[in-house]
């Protein structure tokens, strides 16, 4: 659960300049269907190819490509 009082303004202050991709974060990371989802793709050390595009393309992720 997450600690933030989401009836309290000043706590979501910060939420009137940041992109739309962050917004989207927000609301998602606090989605607790997708929580549950998370933890189950990263109880593994290498989920499963399909697994884990079934899991992107159910949350609508994408991901930078990094080295």
């Amino acid at each position: 659960m997450l600690s933030i009082d989401w009836r309290s303004p000043a706590a979501y202050q910060f939420a009137k300049s940041i992109p739309a991709a962050g917004f989207a974060w927000e609301y998602l990371r606090r989605n607790d269907e997708y929580r549950r989802a998370f933890q189950a793709i990263t109880a593994s050390s290498e989920p499963e190819s399909e697994r884990l595009e079934a899991f992107v393309q159910r949350w609508g992720l994408r991901f930078s490509n990094r080295s």
